[in-house]
């Protein structure tokens, strides 16, 4: 069973910069499709970005992440990353990391198997 912990939220200042981080155990991480999503109260979780399996794997993102937000993944560490830059208060969310063996619409929830419990990001005004 692979296991996934998010770490890297807190409370910053619009305009401000966050990197999460997820580390993956218990599985093989390289063969694994990595994608964040994000649940913000009262709304249903949404697709931020997603980068396919292997090293040098290709980039999807949310039109709201695109411009903004890089997703990168180490595989020696088994880790993947979201670099959030000039974030605003909309960014603010709880953020998932989710992993999956499917190569197919990285951008719905139930094409991940497993899910990490979540990181809190809040971006005041």
């Amino acid at each position: 069973q692979v296991q996934l912990v998010e770490s890297g939220g807190g409370l910053v200042q619009a305009g401000d910069s966050l990197r999460l981080s997820c580390v993956a155990s218990g599985g093989t991480f390289m063969v694994y499709s990595m994608g964040w999503f994000r649940q913000a109260p009262g709304k249903e979780r949404e697709f931020v970005a997603a980068i396919v399996r292997w090293s040098g794997g290709r980039t999807y993102y949310a039109d709201s992440a695109k411009g903004r937000f890089i997703v990168s993944r180490e595989n020696a560490k088994n880790t993947v990353y979201l670099q959030m830059n000039s974030l605003k208060p909309e960014d603010t969310a709880v953020y998932y990391c989710a992993a999956t063996w499917g190569d197919e619409d990285y951008r719905r929830t139930y094409n991940y198997n497993y899910w990490g419990q979540g990181t809190q990001v809040t971006v005041s005004s």
